[in-house]
């Protein structure tokens, strides 16, 4: 069949609000904190296996502070030049081990410069701070602020995940296809979304509702 597109949806934005939360309450608390100036800490760095939903807050974060009428971006393990991040309030850099020589000590300055001006800075990566692979006085200045693992959902908080999502959708899931999912799919929540969203396109598509041997055609198993 057609290969299809597993990639989410451009309608659906991550937020704080469809972050499931699983064991990082108090993570999203002290975020949500961070974004409202009730934080002390303007530095807060997050970290953990791939799929745990880094990517997530810090887009989400993102999105909440522009709501806010803030100057905020999303950076994926790179650096701009510093004329571009003039006036920035709110920096997210994701993948911090992924930065060269030269971003390093550009994301050294920021974190300064942002210290300085009463401006937010989050980052995240693979591993704790002093396990990153980074200039050492990076890799200090990030252990220096607030530092959270991300914890990975169960297969009950990740059932809880996609249903939510296909509910945003307007997708009604069967139990027996949600089960069939989480038993065969990869364990990363990015990846289970993707494979939903191409089954709400094959279901549209077909003018079906969504079954398990859909969701095999769509994953392209036996």
């Amino acid at each position: 069949m057609t290969q299809l597109l597993l990639g989410i949806t451009p309608e659906w934005k991550p937020t704080l609000e469809n972050f499931v939360v699983g064991r990082n309450a108090e993570l999203l608390s002290v975020l949500r904190h961070t974004l409202t100036g009730k934080q002390g800490e303007r530095s807060l760095y997050i970290w953990g296996e791939p799929g745990s939903g880094k990517s997530h807050l810090l887009h989400a974060a993102v999105g909440q502070a522009q709501a806010n009428g803030q100057k905020a971006i999303y950076l994926h393990a790179m650096m701009p030049e510093p004329a571009k991040l003039e006036g920035m309030q709110l920096v997210a850099v994701g993948a911090v081990e992924a930065l060269d020589e030269i971003a390093q000590i550009a994301l050294f300055a920021l974190y300064n410069r942002l210290r300085e001006n009463g401006g937010v800075l989050l980052v995240s990566g693979a591993s704790a701070p002093a396990h990153l692979q980074l200039r050492d006085d990076l890799r200090t200045r990030l252990g220096w602020g607030l530092v959270y693992q991300v914890q990975a959902l169960s297969d009950e908080e990740k059932a809880l995940a996609l249903n939510q999502h296909a509910q945003a959708r307007g997708l009604v899931l069967p139990p027996e296809v949600t089960h069939y999912l989480l038993r065969h799919g990869r364990r990363d929540l990015p990846s289970l979304l993707g494979v939903l969203d191409a089954l709400d396109e094959h279901c549209l598509r077909l003018k079906r509702a969504p079954s398990v041997p859909l969701l095999k055609e769509v994953m392209q198993v036996g």
